[in-house]
């Protein structure tokens, strides 16, 4: 908005042409983002404690001991969930305020964060409004995964399609291989479904690594920051024939967007930290995951996410490989999946178990940052 509004203007007050400028939007973005969290973040928790009404009951002492349930879930049940909204609304108003809204790929992007967000918050209030069930398989029963993975999928099937579209060919259809130049796997009319994979992918991989306060904010930041520069660089033509990158036209407007993530991140992280005031939820985690998938989509950079997101691979690939031990074997490789549930098993405190998932979380980004120059 602000964009449209003052760089017209640039002729006549010569300070507006910094408008013009991504880098500082994207700037702008991230204190927009950070400042409107940090604004609404206590009214907000005050409406869903009040969502919640008032607070769960306190975990009673026969709940504790049930071997099928975990202490520290039941413990934490007064804080409230759905935090992700606060996200949600902080992305949304910085993103408009900031972006230049001719850009497509700036409204197809903030599509599929709200409406990830959306299934997320349907599958929370779900979650909600079950807790006094008795039968405790039903008690934190949300929407089913087929419905949650079918709404993902034709949300992401159209986001990619889209997108595909909207790039240059052969690109549009191609998948990019970091480390090489100019190396495209042609995809065709399959590339909306492996886009639709990735978007769908990282966004259950992010809910399924939200499971400690503060957890996942650290890491979204961290990749949503590295997209960033990967989103400036892709879209601007010198920057990428230099590096030897896709170039495709229009996406450095994306780093805007990835600022105003930071930004609703680093604000909701205020809440979030230890001990949470507030959980994201499927709301946020969803919303957060779909929208790094989304940009990684759009800029050509799908293999480079797992790479920079790779925190959150080695939390789904831990799940994985624990069900599919157990079903085959009868044996669970960890003591609890995800992984970060493992090391509290081995008496790792929480606060211990962020702070490195954090380092994990930036040396994984630099190593994905270094593929743009590895080639």
């Amino acid at each position: 908005m602000l964009y449209h509004l003052l760089v017209p203007l640039a002729d006549w007050f010569f300070p507006f042409n910094v408008f013009r400028y991504i880098t500082f939007r994207s700037g702008g973005a991230v204190l927009t983002g950070l400042f409107v969290a940090l604004l609404l973040g206590p009214p907000m928790i005050r409406w869903l404690r009040r969502l919640h009404n008032g607070t769960p009951e306190p975990p009673r002492l026969e709940d504790l001991d049930r071997p099928d349930m975990d202490p520290r879930v039941l413990l934490k049940q007064r804080t409230p969930t759905m935090g992700g909204l606060l996200i949600l609304l902080s992305v949304a108003v910085s993103t408009l305020l900031w972006a230049d809204l001719t850009n497509p790929f700036v409204w197809i992007v903030l599509a599929v964060t709200l409406l990830f967000g959306a299934i997320g918050a349907l599958d929370d209030w779900h979650k909600l409004r079950r807790r006094e069930a008795q039968d405790y398989a039903h008690r934190y029963r949300g929407l089913s995964a087929r419905t949650k993975f079918a709404a993902e999928t034709l949300i992401a099937l159209v986001a990619a399609w889209a997108m595909a579209r909207l790039q240059p060919s052969p690109l549009g259809t191609s998948l990019a291989v970091p480390f090489f130049k100019d190396l495209l796997i042609p995809l065709g009319s399959l590339f909306p479904l492996f886009g639709a994979l990735v978007m769908v992918g990282a966004a259950n991989a992010v809910n399924l690594t939200d499971g400690l306060d503060g957890l996942v904010s650290g890491p979204a930041a961290i990749a949503a920051g590295s997209f960033a520069l990967i989103a400036y660089l892709a879209g601007n033509a010198v920057f990428a024939r230099y590096l030897g990158i896709p170039h495709v036209p229009g996406t450095g407007e994306l780093a805007v967007f990835c600022g105003a993530i930071i930004g609703a991140l680093m604000g909701f992280l205020w809440y979030n930290a230890p001990p949470a005031s507030v959980f994201m939820g499927d709301t946020g985690a969803l919303a957060v995951g779909g929208a790094l998938g989304a940009v990684a989509v759009a800029t050509k950079h799908e293999l480079v996410l797992a790479i920079v997101g790779g925190l959150f691979v080695l939390e789904t690939v831990s799940v994985i490989v624990q069900v599919a031990s157990f079903k085959l074997t009868g044996r669970r490789v960890f003591r609890m999946a995800p992984l970060h549930h493992h090391f509290q098993k081995l008496g790792w405190q929480e606060e211990t178990i962020v702070v490195r998932f954090w380092i994990i979380a930036a040396v994984l980004a630099l190593l994905g940052l270094a593929t743009l120059k590895l080639r």
